[in-house]
């Protein structure tokens, strides 16, 4: 009873984490006005990096990028397991 708990709660992190690693910044993100913003501030001003918008976005970029390949690997051991034992 246990193990089925978390098996359900992995099913549920993996499909966050694929949610997460689709979207289109500049078809969605941008809309909604989440894109990054590429610009150079000038005269020793600071980016603001404190709000939590943009540690969102920053949390977006960071699991798109550093997900990528892993979540490639996770989805299609998934895959066959469920194909095997489903």
């Amino acid at each position: 009873m246990f193990l089925f708990g978390l098996g359900k709660l992995l099913y549920v992190i993996i499909l966050i984490i694929n949610a997460i690693a689709i979207l289109s910044e500049d078809r969605f993100l941008a809309r909604i006005g989440w894109g990054r913003t590429q610009y150079e501030p000038a005269f020793g001003a600071s980016t603001d990096n404190t709000s939590i918008k943009a540690k969102s976005v920053n949390l977006i970029a960071s699991v798109r990028t550093v997900m990528r390949i892993p979540l490639i690997a996770i989805n299609l051991i998934i895959i066959i397991y469920e194909i095997i034992l489903g």
